[in-house]
Parts: structure tokens; C-alpha cells; sequence
């Protein structure tokens, strides 16, 4: 059977592509992809990592993590409010990745579209990708979270503006590509994707101050 290394990551963006149109499914695609959890030296087969089946209908569980630690923020936050005597908050979910967002939050007249990365603790990523529809919206951002091993929230990455502006323009960013190559082994351009660097993004330490970029000072 072919084999080849990729992250989840990798299989999201490859699923999610063939789904939108912008590439075809090729038989020679490989039919395992396997999340790298101890990295070997560069060009080496990682020494042990967990696979997914391709052919597998419910390939959603390459988005496994990304979905868990949405959920713990979004449990997190309410929880939060709750204790500040904040109950007027409204909470809706994307079920679809097209507009460039996961979870849309409300609180009074702010409505914030959320588009949510994560990132082990020990990662290295020096940047995500972001969707330029995410600017369409009112007050769109980015809550890039932090986590270990066991999925604790550890800290956050804030990419957007103050609560009611959208957000920062991204068009001269550079243009996002596929992570895996077509047929042709070409990875081509996303242009309806930028990357955004890490160095774009604001540390916040604590999740009191997550939700104070999000809708400003809060009881």
C-alpha cells in the first residue's frame, strides 16, 4: 500500500480541497496518513505515529483535536462569563469551513467570528494559514491556542482588532499553497489563503485576556 507521511493538518487541507473543487482525487494519493507524535532526524520515518484511513467516511477525525480543544475554549469562556454574572452570550458553530471561520460568539452589540489553530506547546509552527473571507466579517479574528499533551489550554496567539472592527488586512500577506502536491507533485497556490506569521499574533497568557480582546472589558 502507498504510504506517506502528513499530520492531520495536512489531510484536513487535502480533504477539504478536493471537497471545494480545486483538486482531483488520484488514485495514486496515498491511502494512510499518519500524525508524526515523535519526530526522528529530518528525512527519517517518525518512531510512532498514528494513522487514518483515507477510504474512511468519518476522515473527520483528523480534525479530532482541533474540535476537542474548541469545544474546551468554548466550555472555558462561557464558564468564565458565568462567574463575571455574564449569561447574554450566544454561540454558534460553522459546520462548514467556507467562511473562513469556526464559531461565531456574541456578547450584546460585539459579534465576533472566530477562526481557531492550535499548536502543541513544544510546536514550532511559525505560522497558519487564514482565509481572506475571514475579513468580510464584522469583527473577525483569530484565537491561535496552545496546548499539551493531555490538551490543557496552555496560553493564546490573538490575530485581529479591537472588538467591532474587522480584521487587520491580510491580502499582501503572502499567498497560502497547498501542503500536499497535486498528481504532478506541484503544490499549488491558494489565493483565497494568506500566512499570517507568528509574529503577527499578540501572546496572552490567560484566558480572562482572550475574552477582553474579544469583547472589550468585561463586569
Amino acid at each position: 500500500m502507498n504510504r506517506r507521511t502528513g499530520t492531520f493538518e495536512e489531510f484536513k487541507d487535502y480533504t477539504l480541497a478536493v471537497a471545494r473543487g480545486e483538486r482531483r482525487v488520484d488514485s495514486s494519493e496515498p491511502k494512510i496518513w499518519r500524525e508524526r507524535s515523535i519526530a526522528g532526524k529530518r528525512g527519517e520515518e517518525p518512531k510512532k505515529s498514528a494513522a487514518i484511513d483515507s477510504e474512511n467516511p468519518h476522515y473527520v477525525v483528523s480534525t479530532l483535536r482541533e474540535r476537542i480543544v474548541e469545544h474546551l475554549f468554548v466550555g472555558e469562556a462561557l464558564r468564565k462569563l458565568w462567574q463575571l454574572k455574564i449569561g447574554d452570550v450566544e454561540v454558534l458553530r460553522s459546520e462548514v469551513d467556507a467562511g473562513g471561520y469556526d464559531l461565531v460568539m456574541s456578547y450584546r452589540k460585539i459579534v465576533r467570528h472566530i477562526q481557531f489553530k492550535t499548536v502543541r506547546d513544544d510546536g514550532k509552527a511559525a505560522n497558519v494559514k487564514v482565509s481572506l473571507k475571514l475579513m468580510e466579517k464584522p469583527s473577525g479574528c483569530v484565537v491561535w491556542i496552545v496546548v499539551d499533551d493531555e490538551l490543557n489550554l496552555k496560553a493564546y496567539r490573538w490575530f485581529g482588532d479591537a472588538p467591532g472592527k474587522p480584521l487587520p488586512d491580510i491580502r499582501d500577506m503572502k499567498v497560502a499553497k497547498h501542503t500536499k502536491g497535486n498528481a504532478q507533485g506541484a503544490k499549488l497556490e491558494r489565493p483565497s489563503y494568506r500566512i499570517v506569521p507568528r509574529s503577527r499574533f499578540v501572546p496572552l497568557a490567560t484566558l480572562d485576556a482572550v475574552l477582553v480582546r474579544l469583547f472589550g472589558p468585561l463586569p
